[in-house]
């Protein structure tokens, strides 16, 4: 597909100070967790780090909401930003699930994961909004690098090609014969671009912008489908 032609693959934030430095070394802790615990099971990985993945693009949009209320000022577009990042993060789940169905205890981990990551993401937005978007930014390095890993098992034949869901079908508008790997390629791109968005919103609160950022480009999606149920969906 052509999202594989557009992405850039190598970006990496070069860390600068103390709060770059503590992102980068939080979201490596996280990885190397994940790592530990899933392997080369990119499917079941996918499915719990997306619950997780949904959050901060939520805490986010809740507090910037709360603050332009308080101040009486305009958002800049974040909210609606930070809230369709969310959104999409939620479908990623909701596609993987009917390719990777979570097991009992996977399904523990995610309640238990998401708590935890909700109430610390959330102090850390209020202590440091721009840590926190620079987190996200690192954790999207790292989604992309993980996808592109998965990329490689289905093209090995250690992992199945099998049909894209259907929900994935309605919500990235792909053909009747797209396959898991068509999936992962779009979920790629849209984690690139919420990596880029994230790193340009930390530096805009760092007062550092680069200008003529340049942003993944984003797939097209369905939005009409988010909110529905995957048999609503189907």
């Amino acid at each position: 597909m052509t999202n594989e032609l557009f992405i850039d693959l190598s970006v990496h934030h070069k860390p600068r100070g103390f709060s770059d430095h503590f992102a980068l070394g939080f979201t490596k802790l996280l990885r190397f967790c994940a790592d530990t615990f899933f392997a080369k099971r990119y499917g079941h990985r996918a499915v719990v780090l997306e619950t997780v993945a949904a959050v901060p693009g939520m805490v986010g949009a809740t507090i910037n909401h709360l603050k332009c209320l308080r101040r009486m000022t305009d958002d800049n577009g974040w909210i609606r930003t930070l809230m369709e990042e969310a959104e999409n993060e939620r479908m990623h789940l909701m596609t993987f699930v009917e390719i990777a169905r979570p097991t009992l205890f996977e399904r523990f981990v995610i309640i238990a994961v998401q708590w935890v990551f909700y109430v610390a993401f959330f102090l850390l937005y209020l202590v440091s909004a721009k840590t926190a978007h620079r987190v996200v930014g690192y954790f999207e390095e790292e989604a992309v690098i993980s996808y592109t890993h998965y990329l490689a098992e289905i093209d090995e034949g250690r992992s199945a090609n099998v049909p894209a869901p259907a929900i994935a079908l309605r919500y990235w508008k792909m053909p009747a014969n797209a396959t898991l790997r068509d999936v992962v390629l779009l979920v790629r791109a849209d984690e690139a671009h919420h990596r880029d968005v994230n790193h340009g919103f930390s530096n805009e609160l760092k007062g550092v912008a680069p200008a003529g950022q340049v942003i993944a480009p984003y797939p097209e999606h369905d939005l009409e489908i988010v909110g529905l149920s995957r048999k609503e969906a189907a």
